[in-house]
């Protein structure tokens, strides 16, 4: 491996860990200020009825959920629609990590309640924390001159 090379991957590794800490940081902040929606169905109504108050579309999935057709139909199908409007979307992978960054439990709880589906969320209209959505947006954007229209970022359990 060059120096170049070397020092260009140490540059990506460094910028994929921001951007991964900033969509962190931002699902939380909007999470505190009840700006998420979380789960397909709940999402696809919401960007039926009001789709302008959607700031960014986070479709989450592991290895597991690759084959499952009815989620991957759902996923196109909420691409499209965010391609459509312009909303940014990023496919993130870890969904423990997701779970705990939104301090969900992945399990049925003693009290039997469903653990929500954390496979799709929106972040709509969040009131503080615009560094971190403008730095998310930005990596979309990035991606998409890059002709990646819907980025990836793998979370990484702590």
């Amino acid at each position: 491996m060059t120096l170049e090379e070397l020092v260009g991957c140490n540059s990506t590794d460094r910028k994929m860990e921001t951007v991964r800490e900033a969509l962190e940081e931002l699902l939380v902040a909007a999470q505190r200020q009840n700006c998420l929606t979380v789960g397909v169905y709940e999402s696809a109504q919401l960007m039926n009825v009001d789709p302008d108050s959607v700031v960014l579309c986070v479709l989450a999935t592991d290895e597991e959920d690759e084959n499952d057709v009815a989620l991957q139909i759902h996923f196109t199908l909420i691409q499209a629609f965010c391609c459509d409007i312009d909303i940014n979307i990023v496919r993130v992978s870890g969904m423990r990590r997701l779970a705990q960054v939104l301090e969900e439990p992945l399990s049925t709880d003693s009290n039997a309640n469903e653990p929500r589906d954390l496979h799709c969320i929106l972040v709509t209209n969040p009131q503080a924390e615009h560094l971190k959505l403008n730095e998310v947006g930005s990596y979309c954007k990035e991606s998409r001159c890059r002709n990646q229209w819907v980025p990836s970022i793998a979370l990484q359990e702590r």
